[in-house]
C-alpha cells in the first residue's frame, strides 16, 4: 500500500485516497456511481491495475521511473510488510482488550507518512516535495517515552526471551523482527543523503517499543515468556 500511494502521489493524483477517494466522497449512492437524484454519471473508479509496472518499472513520488528491485522499492516493501505485521498484532492485542491498540494504530500511519519520505529521493526532490514529504525527530521522541512508561511497569530482563508469551505478544515480536529488516533496508538509503535520517531512527526505536510491548503484553494476560535455553551437547 504504501508504495502504491507514493506511486499514485507521484501521478498527481491529490491527497491519499487519489481519484477513488474523489469518487468515494462525491456521493455514489446508485449502482452506476453516479447520484441517484441527478442521474448516472460518466466518470467510474479507477481500476485497481494499472499495468505501468509491467516493465519491470515503477514510480518515486518526484516522478522518476525506478526498477523494482531499486532500494528504494524494497524498503517500501519492507514498511508495508511491517504495517501488516502490526495491523495483525493489533487484532490480536485487541481481542485481549489492550490499551495499547490505538497506539499501533498510530505507528502504522507514522509507517505511511515514512513511506512517503522514501518514496521521495532528495536526490530528485523539489522544495514542494519535501515539504509534504518531511519526517521530524518528535514521532521518534515519543516512541521513547512510550518505551519508558512501559519498561518502568516490567520485571527485570535477566536472560534471553524466546518469541512466546501469547498470541498478542508473539504477533508482536513478529513485528520487531520486520522493523529491523525495514531498518536494514531504509539505511542505505539514509546513508547516501536519499532518506531523512529521522526515518532510520524511528524504525530503530519502533523495534525496541515492540520489543517491549510484547513483554507487557504477555505480562498483562499472564501468558509466560520462555527463555532460551542452550542445548546440552
Amino acid at each position: 500500500m504504501l508504495r502504491r500511494a507514493a506511486a499514485a502521489a507521484g501521478r498527481g493524483l491529490r491527497g491519499p485516497l487519489g481519484a477513488a477517494g474523489r469518487r468515494q466522497r462525491s456521493g455514489a449512492d446508485s449502482p452506476d456511481g453516479g447520484s441517484s437524484d441527478r442521474g448516472p454519471r460518466s466518470d467510474r473508479a479507477p481500476k485497481i491495475y494499472t499495468r505501468t509496472g509491467d516493465a519491470g518499472f515503477s514510480s518515486t513520488f518526484t516522478g522518476e521511473r525506478r526498477p523494482k528491485g531499486d532500494r528504494i522499492f524494497e524498503a517500501l516493501g519492507a514498511t508495508d510488510e511491517l504495517s501488516s505485521a502490526i495491523g495483525l498484532a493489533g487484532e490480536f492485542s485487541s481481542e485481549k482488550g489492550h490499551t495499547f491498540v490505538e497506539q499501533l494504530h498510530k505507528v502504522q500511519c507514522m509507517l505511511q507518512d515514512m513511506g512517503s519520505n522514501i518514496a521521495t529521493p532528495l536526490s530528485s526532490a523539489r522544495e514542494a516535495h519535501l515539504k509534504r514529504t518531511s519526517f521530524s525527530e518528535k514521532p521518534v521522541l515519543e516512541l521513547e517515552q512510550w518505551i519508558d512508561s512501559y519498561s518502568e511497569q516490567l520485571p527485570p530482563l535477566r536472560a534471553f526471551i524466546l518469541p512466546s508469551g501469547g498470541k498478542s505478544s508473539a504477533a508482536l515480536h513478529f513485528s520487531r523482527a520486520v522493523c529491523r529488516r525495514a531498518e536494514r533496508c531504509v539505511i542505505p538509503l539514509v546513508q547516501a543523503g536519499e532518506a531523512d535520517p529521522n526515518v532510520a531512527k524511528y524504525l530503530n526505536r519502533l523495534s525496541d517499543y515492540l520489543f517491549v510491548l510484547a513483554r507487557y503484553a504477555a505480562m498483562k494476560e499472564g501468558k509466560e515468556e520462555k527463555i532460551y535455553v542452550k542445548p546440552e551437547p
